[in-house]
């Protein structure tokens, strides 16, 4: 096997169970976006050929893996999820380092991680199929599930363990091999997590990763004949390319894409709690969750306490280096990102919001990274870029309404629907929003960006291709029926 250096910080593909170098002899640097001095680490820039290597070696494996029994696939799962848990202080500082959460957020996530690995062990021994009465009185009939083959496996930045293994545990359960290709920002963070299924002895060519642009990479996992299924979590605009290539090709896919969560107040809300998860729901990752708050609908009556709470709060956040213990909110994840965020606030004030508070970069000798402000606009309308168009940063903006009517329909005025949340204390208004809110998670009075992974996650409208991931609603997109009958 060849060995990683990590004196030199450079991190290979893993391929048929061997970690190798891209046949192009290229890297990528994966620089702190806290201190963009220090390099985390190297990763592969890949070929189309090392893409290529990586799916036939997970189609040659896939007849062997799927012939084992759930309850042996779920072994490696479970040893994979204790060497995790082992090395979750390493991962999480990694993560810290590589992409910028703070490190209590990025030792929960890893933590998640693991309690990710061992639910999906546990569904090796759960029920996959039903008896169903036949017409035959002679005859059994009854329902199976078939894994796909290959999945290839498409993953962001923003949460670098927990959205590989919600994704990758799931297929591997259901007997699928594995090729993912992970955001360049967050390579190396993924690598340990594959080291983890790799000390458990998980077979070779069962799980495969290849790093490097997505342009290349992505598209040709998308493209590649041996992949039966893709999943991705990502933009609008590259999700629908991916679902345009695998409905040419007649392969399942499964998107998660974009969100413009809203949050509504109502006059009877413990305000309090609503401020608290509204901050918490909308900055902490630096907004950069697709189930982040964006719009804060308040009602007239209670807006002006509301809103004065809340400043009073966001004047409170430490804005740092994630490793740091004071800090409460770290940096965009890259230049790109941070320039992306500005110019939204840029274009907020041209539109006519009023800004709040923060608005500009953080301007401090002491930090050397992409640091932005926590800001909020008041006078928003949903018009308004900002009310429209997800910004992936820590931009909030409110929006004055008269009643719980007004303020669903304000919240779904928008062409995504992944995740909301409401405050109040009247059963009325509670089911009312259960009822007529058009997003695939609703909270009630928790904020926006709480996902549980023993649930079903998904967005409606533009949020996602209408399916589930998480929980037990994995299994209708990994597998597919399979109706027997038999008679004697």
């Amino acid at each position: 096997m060849t060995k990683i250096d990590v004196k030199l910080k450079t991190y290979l593909n893993y391929i048929n169970g061997d970690w190798v170098a891209s046949e192009i002899e290229e890297t990528g640097k994966s620089k702190n976006p806290a201190n963009t001095e220090e390099v985390v680490g190297l990763y592969q820039m890949s070929s189309e050929n090392d893409l290529n290597k990586a799916v036939n070696s997970a189609s040659d494996a896939k007849k062997a893996w799927r012939k084992l029994s759930g309850d042996e696939r779920g072994n490696y799962l479970q040893k994979a999820a204790s060497i995790l848990e082992e090395r979750l202080d390493e991962v999480a500082l990694t993560m810290t380092k590589e992409m910028g959460k703070t490190l209590p957020e990025a030792k929960g996530e890893t933590a998640r991680g693991v309690a990710i690995l061992r639910y999906y062990a546990g569904e090796g021994l759960r029920s996959e199929g039903d008896v169903i009465p036949s017409t035959d009185k002679d005859a059994l009939m009854f329902t199976t599930r078939a894994p796909l083959g290959v999945v290839g496996v498409i993953t962001p930045w923003n949460f670098p363990v927990a959205i590989p293994l919600w994704k990758m545990a799931p297929a591997l359960i259901y007997g699928n091999t594995v090729v993912i290709k992970p955001a360049s920002e967050a390579a190396i963070t993924c690598a340990k997590v594959i080291e983890c299924l790799h000390e458990a002895g998980i077979p070779e060519g069962v799980v495969n990763m290849v790093t490097g642009s997505g342009s290349v990479i992505g598209l040709e996992i998308a493209n590649h004949p041996e992949v039966n299924g893709i999943t991705f979590t990502g933009s609008n605009q590259v999700g629908k390319q991916l679902a345009q290539i695998a409905v040419t090709r007649g392969i399942k896919y499964q998107l998660e894409m974009g969100g413009k969560n809203p949050v509504i107040v109502a006059n009877d809300a413990d305000l309090d709690l609503a401020v608290e998860a509204t901050i918490s729901g909308g900055l902490k990752s630096t907004g950069q969750k697709c189930t982040a708050t964006s719009r804060v609908i308040v009602q007239k009556d209670i807006y002006q306490k509301f809103k004065e709470r809340l400043l009073a709060k966001v004047a409170e956040i430490t804005v740092g280096d994630g490793v740091e213990s004071s800090t409460w909110m770290g940096p965009s994840v890259s230049q790109s990102q941070l320039d992306t965020v500005v110019s939204y606030i840029e274009k907020g004030k041209e539109e006519g919001a009023k800004l709040l508070y923060g608005g500009d970069k953080v301007r401090s000798k002491a930090l050397k990274g992409y640091f932005i402000e926590p800001t909020v606009f008041e006078g928003v309308t949903s018009d308004m870029t900002i009310a429209k168009e997800e910004i992936f940063g820590p931009v909030l903006a409110l929006m004055k309404v008269n009643s719980v009517e007004e303020a669903l329909e304000l919240a779904n005025d928008s062409e995504y629907g992944l995740s909301a949340s409401i405050f109040t204390t009247n059963i009325s208004n509670m089911l009312s929003f259960i009822d007529d809110m058009d997003a695939g998670l609703v909270r009630v009075n928790a904020e926006s960006a709480g996902v549980e992974l023993q649930a079903p996650f998904g967005g409606m409208k533009q949020s996602s291709s209408h399916s589930r991931e998480q929980g037990r609603a994995a299994i209708e997109f990994y597998t597919n029926i399979k109706t027997v009958f038999v008679k004697g």
